[in-house]
């Protein structure tokens, strides 16, 4: 960490930003400890929440231009997913109001205050960090759907989070590329428990409670976080329910974002209808190019416009999954659309996970989709049972593309096929976030007893 609360993007490189997932990882990892003990170490939670506080005065001081609550961020790891070069001067001049960079933020208001309601049940100075951050995400949560007059992310003519191109002379435009850029959004929910900290600190809820109704305008466009789900849920969550099914309608169209192999980056609406912007005499396109990129543009070595990247499909089913703990099985949409055949939220994390299971399972015909045109991979005994993890994969068929042991994210479906495999619906509702580490450490214990 840089000592202004800047993290390097990648190998000590300031220049870039990446997305701040760091709180993320923080509270998973300490809920992950507290599944398997019983108990997680507080103090290194407590540790990891100061530099982490630093971090995020960094994004709101140095990344919210304007000090509405909407961020830019650049480059986010995203390569060529936009019209322009983010990590460079824009063609237009002004700059660019991220939907991703908005929504990470979000996210990170809510993963702070889930640390901080953790460690409020057994030290108060934490529940003024709590509200702070709860109050934080519905100023970011609102700065992205708010409906008045200015230009924002929401497009409700179309159903779907764009970024907007502020230029210099005040005109703002939304630069409509449907893209994981638009999901983003989605992902920015989690769930709360609540009820022990609204009996330990019931002040705090009366003050969330007279923060909204000193300012309507807030929630008027976001899920409202004081009403109650499931098992008396709460969540923060940027789309409301109306905003969540005129995503997911897009999301898991098998015309846009659903493939055999999982949710695409880029809609494959794109591929006829590609998106055209001129600037300065130059026309500026994004197409949906399901494999790797066709120009030697943003480096070449890199393809956010159409192929299927497993850590957004990840992210993607958490989304589906705390959803689905807050509104059970009465919130059904259809999967794909336009098929008739109504899923569940939890239903439908699982079908995107069989889905990426299908990228290395063999099909029909024997064959892994992943090795599509490798026959060493898919015929030779010595090696047609041994999985390469591939940095990303073709959206049309599966086939693995760029680095081929880019296990560090892409092994990640091992954990999901896991995760479908132990648990039911039942389970889930019943015990939220908590269900996965509490049955995997069940199941371990059985391991070790031998008994049933």
């Amino acid at each position: 960490m840089h000592p202004n609360g800047q993290m390097p993007a990648y190998e000590w490189n300031f220049g870039d930003v990446n997305p701040p997932v760091h709180a993320w990882a923080t509270i998973y990892t300490y809920l992950m400890e507290k599944g398997q003990k019983g108990e997680g170490d507080k103090e290194w939670l407590k540790s990891c929440f100061q530099k982490l506080l630093l971090n995020f005065t960094w994004w709101v001081n140095r990344k919210d231009r304007s000090g509405r609550n909407v961020f830019e961020g650049g480059f986010l790891g995203l390569d060529n997913i936009g019209v322009f070069d983010r990590s460079s001067q824009l063609p237009t001049g002004g700059y660019l109001e991220q939907a991703d960079g908005t929504a990470w933020m979000a996210l990170f208001c809510q993963n702070m205050l889930e640390i901080a309601s953790e460690l409020a049940m057994s030290d108060a100075t934490y529940a003024e960090m709590a509200l702070k951050f709860s109050q934080h995400f519905m100023w970011i949560a609102s700065s992205m759907t708010h409906l008045g007059q200015d230009t924002g992310m929401w497009d409700e003519e179309d159903g779907f989070f764009y970024d907007v191109l502020r230029l210099p002379n005040g005109e703002a435009r939304r630069l409509k590329v449907r893209s994981v850029v638009g999901l983003l959004p989605l992902c920015a929910t989690s769930i709360f428990e609540g009820k022990l900290m609204v009996a330990k600190y019931p002040e705090i809820k009366e003050r969330i409670i007279s923060f909204l109704n000193n300012r309507p305008e807030l929630s008027a466009s976001i899920h409202n976080p004081l009403k109650p789900g499931c098992e008396g849920r709460f969540m923060c969550s940027i789309l409301d329910e109306t905003k969540l099914r005129r995503v997911l309608s897009k999301m898991l169209d098998e015309n846009e974002f659903l493939s055999e192999f999982g949710i695409r980056s880029l809609s494959r609406y794109h591929a006829d209808s590609p998106y055209i912007f001129n600037a300065g005499g130059q026309e500026y396109r994004v197409s949906y190019i399901p494999a790797e990129s066709d120009t030697g543009m943003f480096g070449g070595n890199s393809n956010w416009r159409g192929p299927i990247w497993m850590p957004i499909n990840a992210l993607i089913i958490r989304a589906l999954l705390q959803y689905y703990s807050y509104f059970g099985d009465d919130f059904t949409v259809e999967c794909p659309t336009g098929s008739g055949h109504n899923m569940t939220l939890y239903q439908v994390a699982e079908e995107i996970t069989r889905r990426l299971g299908n990228i290395f399972l063999k099909d029909k015909d024997g064959q892994r989709p992943v090795y599509r045109n490798m026959q060493k991979f898919q015929d030779d005994p010595n090696w047609s049972d041994y999985i390469l993890f591939f940095e990303y994969f073709n959206g049309d068929n599966g086939a693995g593309l760029g680095t081929s042991h880019q296990t560090g994210w892409t092994g990640i479906i091992a954990p999901l096929m896991h995760l479908f495999a132990i648990i039911n619906p039942e389970q889930f509702l019943r015990s939220g976030k908590m269900a996965y580490f509490e049955l995997k450490k069940a199941s371990q214990d059985v391991k070790k007893t031998g008994s049933k």
